[in-house]
């Protein structure tokens, strides 16, 4: 059987989904001033993986991305639930948040909080378990 010429497709591929991790990255960065933060950023970086699952076959994407998404997904969870209890153990309520300024060298003044943390787990969790369903329903084997 002959192998369907793609090349605008893959190419096109590879492009839109830069601009859609970089449009994740920045939705992520927001997230503690503005809407967006962990869940939205991790939806739209799962949502340019599973267009690389569309364009190139799950097999090849998994060869290129050798993560196991199941226990990424664990990690973001407990990512996010010892930030909360982090609270907790400091004797503040469960998810309490604690932000200080820091002067960086290259950036300055720079606000650094635990919420962005908290946003690193949720983003995990959410991508985990994204990939994961879809890789679950793509897979024939």
């Amino acid at each position: 059987m002959k192998k369907p010429n793609d090349i605008i497709i893959r190419s096109i591929t590879k492009v839109a989904v830069v601009i859609i991790l970089t449009f994740a990255i920045n939705l992520f960065v927001s997230g503690h001033h503005f809407p967006g933060g962990g869940f939205i950023g991790g939806l739209t970086f799962a949502a340019a993986i599973i267009l690389l699952f569309l364009t190139f076959d799950i097999e090849s994407v998994r060869k290129n991305i050798p993560v196991d998404f199941k226990v990424l997904a664990g990690v973001g969870v407990l990512i996010a639930v010892l930030t909360g209890i982090g609270g907790m153990v400091l004797g503040e309520a469960f998810l309490t948040q604690a932000f200080g300024y820091f002067d960086l060298p290259i950036f300055g003044k720079t606000e650094l909080a635990t919420a962005v943390i908290f946003d690193i787990g949720v983003a995990l969790a959410v991508i985990g378990t994204a990939i994961t369903i879809i890789m679950t329903i793509g897979d024939d084997r």
